[in-house]
């Protein structure tokens, strides 16, 4: 969740919700092409999330697919449903772009641009969370502390 080692999950899953609400709002009443636009961008960003995720953590195939076994200081049992929510945030991602075709360079030019940038700050991120966790083991990413120190692998 973006910012949630910041200000804490719960703020952070709030934020999330309520930011996301308002721009697909916002861009609900602007009349296109500026609304599609929006909307286009909107669902280039959360493809962008859920690819530079796909594409910046140890994985595995699964029926041809990537498939995450550690994102995060998470494992196991955990990434089932950690992989079928990104799964399910690139298809609603896919899906408003199908319905929304006339802005189609936006929502494939939002990716193209936002996805390397997400790769190239996943390891500092990473990083400074194991680094809070060594320095704040109560905080709540506890579950990096036996990680702390460790260099990220990015494949």
């Amino acid at each position: 969740m973006p910012l949630a080692s910041r200000v804490g999950v719960t703020t952070a899953t709030a934020g999330y919700a309520a930011s996301s609400l308002a721009a697909y709002r916002a861009a609900g009443q602007l009349a296109s092409p500026r609304g599609d636009r929006a909307f286009a961008v909107a669902n280039g960003l959360f493809l962008s999330a859920a690819v530079s995720h796909l594409s910046s953590w140890p994985r595995t195939t699964r029926a041809g697919l990537p498939w995450l076994v550690e994102c995060e200081g998470l494992e196991g049992r955990l990434m089932g449903p950690y992989n079928a929510l990104l799964y399910v945030s690139a298809a609603a991602a896919v899906g408003g772009f199908m319905e929304n075709r006339r802005a189609w360079a936006w929502f494939l030019l939002t990716p193209v641009i936002v996805v390397p940038l997400l790769r190239r700050e996943t390891p500092r991120e990473f990083q400074r969370l194991l680094d809070q966790a060594a320095d704040r083991p109560r905080w709540w990413n506890r579950r990096l502390a036996a990680r702390t120190r460790r260099p990220v692998d990015s494949r």
